[in-house]
């Protein structure tokens, strides 16, 4: 728990050496209250006004902005900090494909604003009450603040999943989400994700327009296509080994999935 003037003052040498784009592995909430916040998040610049929160979630590939004259808190929380209750009745608010920003209702803005500062003040005060006490706090608060967040226009509605559907969606445009997030890698045709979900390709096919105006397949290859150019940033994958990270059996077809999206070659993309 920090603040995004402190971050910033931390890294003393911005503009001049401004980070590489990297993976989260921790999911990043920041509510801007001055300023104007910018942060890439998976390769698309998004803008944050005062009021706004930014929520990077673990996996999503992003990249710092030069400082300006954003402020706010800024929370860092590990995935598994949640109740497994919890977690999943806030599970569409998580998802990897959730809203990077979130305007909440105009009624919850302040008190949203004073929880996460309590949750700040909270974070500061280690050694002020009993260890236990201090980090139970902390969670409730945390607890609180994305139970209010997840009230937000243009999030996904909380509260109407049903039981034993993975992370707790119970419409099939949902669970279609949930299951490609875990099998993206191997499975790649709309029919294997129909068999996962019990209907037929055609049914999973309105699903998805319906919901995105994009086909099942479509939105299979875009997964890909997103994991693919995550992994072509970092130093340690080469085109070679993302394409057998991503169940190309020929990385001349990786090649031609890639550049038929990007117009960019793999290697031309990575260096770039």
């Amino acid at each position: 728990m920090s603040t995004v003037e402190d971050f910033f003052a931390q890294h003393d040498d911005w503009p001049w050496n401004p980070p590489r784009p990297g993976r989260a592995t921790f999911h990043y909430l920041i509510l801007v209250t001055e300023g104007v916040l910018r942060h890439d998040v998976d390769y698309v610049t998004q803008t944050v006004a005062p009021g706004q929160w930014l929520w990077v979630r673990p996996g999503h590939a992003q990249c710092w902005h030069p400082p300006g004259a954003a402020r706010g808190p800024f929370i860092l929380f590990e995935p598994d900090v949640l109740r497994p209750d919890l977690a999943r009745l806030l599970a569409p608010l998580t998802a990897h494909e959730a809203p990077a920003v979130l305007s909440p209702r105009p009624e919850d803005t302040v008190w949203l604003q004073q929880t996460a500062l309590q949750l700040l003040d909270e974070h500061r005060a280690l050694g002020r009450r009993p260890l236990g006490i201090h980090h139970a706090l902390r969670r409730s608060l945390l607890e609180s603040l994305l139970l209010r967040l997840a009230d937000s226009p243009g999030t996904a509605l909380v509260g109407t999943a049903t039981a034993g559907t993975g992370r707790g969606r119970g419409d099939r445009y949902g669970r279609f989400l949930d299951a490609l997030e875990l099998h993206f890698r191997e499975l790649h045709q709309a029919a294997d994700y129909a068999e996962l979900l019990g209907c037929s390709v055609r049914t999973l096919s309105r699903t998805t327009r319906d919901a995105t105006g994009k086909g099942a397949r479509e939105l299979i290859d875009e997964r890909r296509l997103l994991e693919a150019r995550r992994l072509l940033r970092g130093e340690r994958w080469d085109a070679r080994a993302v394409a057998v990270h991503l169940g190309f059996i020929d990385p001349a077809n990786f090649g031609r999935f890639f550049r038929d999206r990007t117009g960019l070659t793999p290697a031309a993309y990575a260096a770039r």
